[in-house]
């Protein structure tokens, strides 16, 4: 996962309420990591946002193009110039 941690000063508060015990496994679980417990929190719920958010796609397909759509799954191309440039692009969220 990309660190999204910067120089700048962050500018805004998102506040929580949480259980003590909840507040010491996520401190202990950042001090592991080597983190402050803002920025292990922040890192979690982005890549958890990110993780929602790509995962809502759904494709309605009816049984001919499904096969078609299975089958290039299970046997990709070669890959080619654009592709190549494709995947090495960054993402926008991490520019």
């Amino acid at each position: 996962m990309k660190t999204y941690q910067t120089k700048q000063t962050r500018d805004i508060n998102i506040t929580i309420r949480s259980y003590v015990k909840e507040r010491d496994f996520i401190d202990h679980a950042a001090k592991v990591a080597g983190k402050n417990r803002s920025d292990f929190m922040l890192e979690a719920a982005k890549q958890k946002a990110e993780d929602t958010l790509l995962d809502q796609r759904l494709f309605l397909l009816n049984k001919k193009d499904m096969k078609a759509f299975m089958d290039v799954l299970d046997n990709p191309p070669e890959p080619n110039e654009a592709f190549k440039k494709l995947m090495s692009t960054p993402a926008p969220w991490e520019k």
